[in-house]
Parts: structure tokens; sequence; C-alpha cells
């Protein structure tokens, strides 16, 4: 803070008005011009530094000045320090504490309000004086180290600056000053209050421990999880606003802030008022808050689509199931898991739980066995992320038999269907005729499949204007049929095997014009509106079994692509295929697997549907998780004895 003449408060000099009639204060004002003409010199030279005082009495009207004095200072001996190393400051140690003093901190008097950065600087003004400055009022509590600086500007000689000895006495002796500041009563170091530059922040009503705000913190590698989800997911944060929470006044813990923001982060919140009126049996297309709706289903999939997995196998009915089935369900060319896996069997192991199992295990804990059914020897899994099983109506399924005897049942179809949000998917796996020539009766077996597969039952259909009696795939927005099809290759062995020993790097392009399936589907004779994806892999039939070589028998069958997997959709590009192949590895049938991996549209829907209520097969569940940790002991155990067990051999 500066004085209305532009002095800065700590380095001003005391100016006293003289009583009138008084015979002291004449002396003094006498006294005064005699000394100020002294310090004029004999040159008649302005002072350079100690101007201002003299300045701002010429400003003064005369009447005044006749009562204005500067009175000469005497500085009281500072204490001397205990620190002895204080006294050997050189110049450089000097410049450093200068600019030490010229910081935020201030070292006077805590009631002081003015700034402290003004009474050590070289360039600020003061009066013109040969000695260091010391109170003379009582209404001016500065101390001798305010001013101190000040002599330092003006020397003996008139010079602006003393040699580089008097500097360091000089510096000795302000560090003498500076040590007997920061001392108290008793001896005993001491600092000043220091004084903000600006007001300090309100405190943070804040009841939770440290431990207790980090634990519901949200990871430092998720921090933008909450700006990606809005710009992906473009949910509205208004329902859980802090200001609501804050903005009472009252006391709470920010720790259930934090957990809240952090729930928001991964669920959206639900308001009260929700819970008490939805039923979540009844609702519209658009409604807001519907569990089938648009909103629940762009929180988890905000580009509309979701992963399924298909996949079919003739098992021959072995009863030696493989020893891993990882590069069968989980093939490493996908970067991620999908969120749907559906398996079918045709003449299935004899122990249909136990594969269930395997596939359970194999799967993990993320997935849950939505549905299961059976037809003989045919069998059908359908696995789901365990999160997303809410959003399934019931589950259906149905079955047709198409050889001559129904007893017999190993060959036919199966069929499971169920709605997820607001798309309804039909799965069905089959087993055709079996013979090279028997083209017509796979055809039947066809026709047959699609008028006496009674789906849906209970599910209302989401189309029911496209939707056709005779033909069951048309009642269903996404369509998958696989199986083993039994169709061949119109070419004789040898051709086959030329073919194949040619292009070793699986360009079968040259053996697809042979083929049976593609030939009746350009004809539409078969599999009406349903898509193939190119194929890529070598046939799937029919190999010897543990043995990469095709069938050496005395039959030698035609090598041909039985396995194979179709789909339709209601909608153009609703479904797209990401890859298509076969599962070499797995030696245990004459039959490689085959499965197929899709991106499938998925849409919004209506609560007002049976819905399957988060109910899976819990059991299946449990075991294949047992068996997955026991798997997993085992391996760490073999690995440890192989270590402990190893010899080192001396020759």
């Amino acid at each position: 803070m500066s004085t209305p003449n532009g002095f800065p408060q700590h380095s001003r000099v005391c100016l006293t008005r003289s009583m009138e009639g008084g015979a002291v204060q004449d002396l003094q004002a006498k006294k005064a011009g005699k000394a100020a003409k002294k310090e004029a010199g004999s040159d008649g030279a302005p002072p350079k530094i100690g101007t201002p005082i003299s300045e701002t009495l010429k400003l003064l009207p005369e009447e005044l000045k006749a009562n204005v004095k500067i009175k000469s200072i005497t500085p009281r001996p500072p204490r001397k320090p205990r620190l002895e190393r204080a006294a050997s400051l050189d110049e450089k140690s000097w410049r450093k504490w200068r600019r030490f003093r010229t910081s935020q901190e201030s070292l006077t008097d805590p009631n002081e309000t003015s700034s402290s950065n003004g009474s050590l600087q070289e360039a600020s003004p003061s009066p013109p004086t040969r000695g260091r400055a010391s109170p003379c009022n009582p209404c001016c509590p500065q101390d001798s180290l305010h001013s101190s600086p000040d002599a330092l500007e003006a020397s003996p000689g008139g010079k602006s600056r003393g040699g580089a000895s008097d500097l360091g006495k000089r510096a000795s002796e302000i560090s003498s000053a500076f040590g007997g500041l920061l001392r108290g009563k008793g001896g005993k170091p001491r600092l000043s209050q220091i004084m903000p530059a600006r007001p300090l922040p309100p405190m943070e009503l804040n009841v939770a421990s440290h431990s207790l705000r980090t634990a519901n913190r949200i990871d430092t590698d998720c921090l933008d999880y909450r700006h990606y989800s809005q710009h992906k997911f473009g949910r509205v944060s208004s329902s859980l606003s802090d200001s609501r929470l804050q903005g009472n006044g009252t006391l709470y813990d920010s720790c259930s802030t934090d957990s809240m923001k952090s729930t928001f982060s991964v669920l959206t919140p639900i308001r009260a008022k929700d819970v008490r009126s939805r039923s979540y049996l009844e609702g519209s297309l658009l409604a807001s808050g519907a569990l089938m709706g648009a909103e629940e289903l762009s929180r988890y999939f905000p580009n509309r689509s979701m992963g399924i997995f298909v996949a079919t196998w003739n098992m021959q009915g072995q009863k030696e199931l493989p020893a891993n089935l990882d590069d069968f369900l989980l093939p490493t060319d996908p970067d991620f898991a999908q969120d749907m896996y559906v398996i079918g069997v045709q003449e299935g192991c004899p122990d249909r739980r136990e594969w269930e199992i395997r596939l359970q295990e194999t799967l993990g804990p993320h997935y849950v066995l939505l549905h299961s059914a059976a037809h003989g020897v045919l069998y059908m899994s359908v696995f789901i992320r365990r999160d997303l099983i809410w959003f399934c109506s019931e589950v259906e399924y149905a079955t047709v038999t198409t050889r001559i005897v129904s007893q017999i049942k190993t060959k036919g179809a199966l069929g499971i269907s169920f709605t997820f949000f607001g798309t309804s998917f039909l799965f069905i796996t089959s087993h055709f005729t079996s013979g090279d020539s028997k083209v017509n009766e796979r055809k039947l077996d066809y026709n047959k499949t699609i008028q006496a597969l009674t789906l849906p039952k209970n599910v209302p259909d989401t189309n029911p204007y496209r939707s056709s009696s005779s033909d069951v795939t048309t009642r269903f927005d996404e369509v998958f049929w696989f199986g083993d099809f039994n169709f061949r290759l119109n070419k004789d062995r040898e051709t086959v095997d030329s073919i194949l020993n040619q292009n070793p790097d699986t360009d079968v392009s040259k053996l697809l014009v042979y083929d049976q399936l593609t030939s009746e589907m350009s004809r539409g004779s078969i599999f009406k509106g349903f898509q193939e994806a190119d194929i890529h892999f070598r046939p799937s039939y029919k190999f010897d079994i543990g043995k990469d070589s095709y069938d050496t028998t005395s039959k030698q069958r035609t090598p041909s692509y039985t396995d194979r997997v179709v789909f339709r959709s209601r909608y153009k590009d609703d479904i797209q295929a990401v890859k298509y192949s076969s599962c070499p590895v797995i030696k245990t049938s004459d039959h490689r697997p085959v499965f197929a991996l899709f991106r499938v549209k998925v849409r919004p829907g209506r609560d007002n549907i049976p819905l399957a209520a988060g109910l899976f097969d819990r059991d299946l569940y449990l075991i294949g998780i047992r068996r997955r940790a026991t798997r997993e002991l085992l391996k760490r155990r073999e690995r440890k004895d192989q270590r402990s067990s190893s010899i080192c051999s001396i020759s």
C-alpha cells in the first residue's frame, strides 16, 4: 500500500507537523532547514535517488514548508545473532536473499496489510537519508529492517553504490537484523505470519478418511470413462447432479458422492419415482426407462450391434471329448470374445451334460447357459454374457424329425428362439439325409423343417406383417441355420485331391464350383433368402480320426463341405459375417468343427413381452467354474513339480 505522495508505506519517514506557537518546534524547523542545505551540496546537483521527499515538499504550500521537518534517525543496534555463519554472506548470497525477500512471504507485523515486496526492492522510492531509518513515532510501527536497504542506495561519497567491502559489511548488518527478526522472546526462532496474496478456497466438508475416499474413486486408467461414455452413449447426467447434493448446505460424506459417480460411469442411475411407478411389464418403444427400450440398448450397445458366435460340429457319437476347446470357441483372430455363443451338435456324445459342462468351463465365469435343448443326438446350447440375460425374453424351442421312422432321432432339426431387446432370433441346427446323390432328399428335409417347426409360441412376433405361416424363417428378424447338411462335391476323389494338393494355402475356389449346396442355393430351391459367407477353408469331411488326412478306407469318400452356416435377415445388412472357418486342431471325429462370427444389428423393444427374468442354469455354471479353477491349480502344480524335479547331471 502506498501513501498519497507515492511513497511505500514501509519506506517512508515520519513527517510531523509542529505545534503552532511552540518554540521547540520552531527550533527544530530551523535545524531541519540547515540539514536540507547541507544535503543539497555545494555543486547544487539534485540528489539522484533520495529526491522524492524534497520534490514533494516543493508541491506543498509555502505556509506548510516551515512547519515540516525531516528527522534524522539513529537506529538501535540489532541483537547479535546466534548463527555466526550469517555474517559471512557474500554479495551473491545477499542478492539471492533480496530475491527471496521480494517474494510473497511477509516477514512484517502480522497486522500489516501492505505488500511485502516493496521495502527491500532497489528501485523503491525512499526519502533521502544517510542512516538506517528507525521508528520515530508510535504511529509508524516500522523496524530497522525496512529502511536498511535504502542506506545502500546512497553512499557517503554521493555515489549510488559503495565498494564490494562496504556492500559486504552492509549485507552482514542486514543479515544480522534478519536473524534478530526471526527470533522472538527467549531466543527461539520464529517466523511471522504469512498472509496469502489471494483469499483461500473454502474448506471441503469431508468426513471420510483418505483411504475410504480412495476406495470409492475411479481408477486412474478410467478417468476418461465418463467423457467417453457421454460422447459414445449420449447419456445425460442431470439425474445425478452434485449441486443437488452439495447445495443444501448440510454436512455430507463426499465418498458417497464419489461412489455414486463411479456407479454412474457404469450403470444408468434410476430415479426413486421411476422405481415407485414402473412395473417393467408395460411400456412403449420410446418410453423413458424401459427395460428393453432405446436407453438401455444404447448403454450396452452404443453402435446397436452385438457379436454372435455360431458353430456346428458332427461329433460322430464319440465318447471322448477334446482335451481343450479353446481353439474352437475362442479363436485367436478376433481380439474380443463375442456377446453370444450358439453351438449345435449332430451325433452328439452320449453324455450331453458333460458336453455342456465342458462348454461352460471353456467360456468361463463371464458367460451363462441361457438355454439348451436336445432332439435325440441333436444338441444346441446358447450361452450369453451374464449381464445381458435380463434383456432376453422367454426361450422357446421346437423339434422336427425328418426320418420315416420317427423313433430314430438321428436326422431332423432343432430350433431355439427368443427376443433380445427388440430383435427376435431363431437358431436352427439340422442333420440332413446323407449320401452323395441324395440331393432331393435333403431338399425335402429342408422344406419339412420350415413348415413343421412351430415357433414362436408365446413370445409375440416383432413384425407379423412380414411373416408367413408356411415358413418359420420369415417369423423372426434374424435367422441362423447351421448343421451337417450333407451336401457333397460332385467330383471324383482324384480330381478333388489334385486340387487340394495344388492349393496348399486354402485357395478352394475351384472346389466350390462342384459344391451341391452352392448350386442349389443359386437356383433358389433351398434356403430361400439365406446367405453364406465366403469359404476359405478346406473341406470339413471326411477325415481319418486323429489325423489330418482325408478318408483312406476302402470307401475313399470324397472330401466335401458338409458342415455349413447360413443366415438371413428381415432387414438388409443387419447381419455381417466377420469370419467363417473351421477348427483343424480338433481331431476326435471324422468332421472338423465349423464356426462363424457375425455382427448383428439390435433394435430397441417393448417391456410387454414374457421375460426370462435372468433365468439361467446355475448348477451348470457352478460346476464349470469349479472345474476351471481346479484345472488351473493342477497346471500350477505340474509346473511346480517340473521345476522341483529337475536333475543336474555332471559329465
